[in-house]
């Protein structure tokens, strides 16, 4: 047995599936289901039972255990061997929601692709609810989202605050408050958002930051806009914004990266009170070997991402 047993055999458990776990490891069902049939006579004891989905005996259940430890153990040595030999070659995997992977990753990785060139930048977009997981399972290196201050298994560390600023096509704010709009943008900073009564809006769908911090101030100001359109997709809301179909509540750094210098003035952005931003982390195993490309990436993510200015 070697450690590429334990690699098929954890691949086999979190798939419950030959099928499925030969596809993820590029080899064919007939070879890995003989390579565990060969793990089980060489243990003498069965770890699966094979119907579908596949189900783990108790021995499969022990020896998952004692495989998972091995292997993370066995990839936290080969990280820290290759920082000692100088390789500085290999992959990073970022776990990040897709809009603020879309708003910040292009910037970060080419920057670190200047430090590291034979580095391989792998972008996991999923909810930042999964981070968690994905990072104690080896899946990510690292996570880039919203993490409490001390969280269980995860080293956490600050990156930059993320503000979520109102943003109102010009032609739509001439149009619905001709003359008005410093008074606006005073209230809004203010957290009155009545004068906002007719306007009508595009809103993120429930579960998302910005969709949460907008029913935070509707709710507030006991506002029941007309909604155009909600979409969990915040650059679809943008466009829908710059075109005059309704106000967008919207991440700064996300108009700010991904807009052209001309779309952003056709836009009237307005900023809310202090409760519209948080902090963003940076999150890694807590109890894992962080490699010198990982922290390069924190360093040169940190040194590029300028939170936004001051209140």
């Amino acid at each position: 047995m070697n450690f590429l047993s334990m690699k098929y055999f954890t691949t086999v458990a979190r798939f419950r599936s030959f099928t499925r776990a030969a596809a993820e490891l590029k080899i064919t069902q007939q070879t890995l289901s003989s390579h565990i049939a060969g793990v089980e006579k060489e243990l003498g004891c069965t770890l699966l039972v094979r119907h579908v989905p596949l189900e783990l005996t108790y021995a499969g259940e022990v020896f998952l255990r004692y495989a998972t430890g091995l292997q993370k153990n066995y990839e936290q040595m080969v990280k820290e061997l290759g920082d000692i030999s100088e390789n500085r070659s290999g992959v990073i995997r970022v776990g990040v929601g897709f809009t603020r992977g879309m708003a910040i990753m292009p910037h970060i990785t080419e920057e670190f692709q200047k430090q590291w060139p034979r580095y391989e930048v792998q972008m996991v977009e999923v909810n930042n609810e999964e981070f968690a997981k994905l990072l104690a399972d080896g899946e990510i290196d690292l996570a880039i989202g919203t993490f409490p201050e001390k969280a269980p298994d995860i080293e956490v560390r600050p990156f930059y605050r993320e503000e979520i600023v109102l943003s109102i096509a010009k032609s739509l704010v001439n149009q619905l408050f001709p003359g008005k709009r410093k008074a606006l943008a005073d209230a809004v900073k203010k957290g009155d958002l009545s004068a906002l009564a007719a306007c009508p809006f595009v809103l993120g769908k429930p579960g998302d930051i910005s969709a949460g911090i907008a029913h935070h101030f509707l709710r507030l100001n006991n506002l029941h806009p007309v909604v155009k359109a909600r979409s969990d997709n915040i650059g679809t809301l943008l466009a829908l914004s710059l075109l005059g179909v309704g106000a967008c509540f919207c991440q700064a750094n996300f108009i700010r990266m991904t807009l052209t210098p001309e779309n952003i003035r056709q836009l009237d952005i307005f900023r809310l009170p202090a409760e519209a931003t948080y902090e963003i982390r940076f999150g890694t195993p807590k109890h894992g070997y962080e490699r010198k490309a990982v922290k390069s990436f924190m360093d040169t993510a940190s040194q590029l991402i300028s939170s936004p200015q001051k209140r």
